[in-house]
């Protein structure tokens, strides 16, 4: 069916969108225009010595860097591309009878909101609250686009797994688990902490006494011209860091082991979602090594980042399967 094949298109674009958005973030360009939704009032980075005239008597503030405006704005175009997607989806579904209706309104009414919070990360200078919130709504809009192609193609598993569905609760734990660490792993970004502690396996120095949990988990931070490149002293920013850190091994033994017990399910199906939930774990904690050891190269932690977003795939294509077929 077309539509399927819309889907499945848009769920490899909004990879792209989340990736381009994390390169973005990391690259420091997220202020790299400081209006919205243009970039200093033009559909494109102005060029032109009379526009850039114009621009320093408008913006006397700003410095324009060529190279992180396009960054943003090409993320902007992308995303913009991405929201006429999800509205042929919508559409699609509204005219097929058979298809979802409340999952596409929902999915296109987020998708209104991340415009929102795209627009507020802007205007409000990389506020970490709204930065987090629209990497976590670029997340749930992945999921929930992974959950209409499954309502929409059904997926069989030939009697059943009856060993499979005792992991239900294990399941959904895993879930839970990994919806948090990808909270602190987007909190951590945004706040600038992500080389706040560069050795293993937790961090240097005695930070078991100086951590900070109030402050490193408040959502207000007070007012500042700008928040990029963060506002939070180095203990807050350690404290972060470390809790991202700690989750991380939690997450990983959970994932681990509801990997290995799915070896064991009758559906090769539910089996081999359990070999790609190991296989995507292990690349994970390498990847998030790496960006320790590396000190946070660029292309590894936009990996990160996007491995992320596929063990986000996984969990929810494994829940679903548990749930309604297996």
């Amino acid at each position: 069916m077309a539509i399927q094949r819309l889907i499945k298109f848009t769920l490899v674009f909004t990879l792209a969108v989340i990736l381009m958005g994390a390169y973005t973030r990391l690259s420091d360009a997220g202020l790299g225009c400081p209006d919205w939704p243009g970039c200093y009032g033009h559909l494109a980075v102005p060029s032109a010595s009379h526009d850039l005239a114009n621009i320093e008597s408008r913006f006397p503030d700003a410095q324009i860097e060529p190279e992180k405006a396009w960054l943003e704005m090409i993320h902007r175009y992308i995303a913009g591309t991405l929201g006429l997607m999800v509205l042929a989806i919508l559409i699609m579904c509204l005219k097929q009878p058979q298809a979802p209706k409340k999952l596409p309104v929902f999915i296109a009414v987020l998708i209104v909101f991340q415009a929102a919070l795209g627009m507020w990360t802007v205007t409000m200078k990389l506020m970490p609250v709204v930065v987090m919130a629209h990497l976590i709504g670029g997340f749930s809009l992945f999921a929930l686009l992974l959950l209409l192609y499954l309502r929409l193609k059904p997926l069989r598993i030939p009697g059943g797994d009856t060993y499979a569905r005792k992991l239900i609760p294990l399941a959904l734990v895993s879930f839970g688990v990994l919806v948090i660490q990808i909270i602190l792993g987007g909190w951590t970004s945004s706040n600038y902490a992500a080389l706040a502690c560069t050795t293993l396996p937790i961090c240097e120095g005695n930070w078991v006494d100086n951590l900070r949990l109030a402050d490193a988990f408040s959502p207000f931070q007070g007012d500042h011209p700008s928040f990029e490149f963060g506002v939070l002293d180095y203990s807050t920013r350690m404290t972060i860091h470390v809790s991202h850190r700690i989750w991380a091994v939690v997450t990983a033994i959970t994932l681990i082991v509801l990997a290995l017990k799915l070896r064991y399910a009758q559906s090769h199906i539910m089996r081999n979602s359990g070999y790609l939930l190991l296989l995507l774990v292990i690349t994970q904690v390498g990847l998030g090594i790496s960006n320790v050891v590396m000190n946070l190269p660029l292309g590894i932690a936009v990996s990160h980042n996007g491995g992320a977003a596929l063990l986000l795939l996984t969990l929810v294509f494994i829940n679903y399967a548990l749930w309604r077929k297996a």
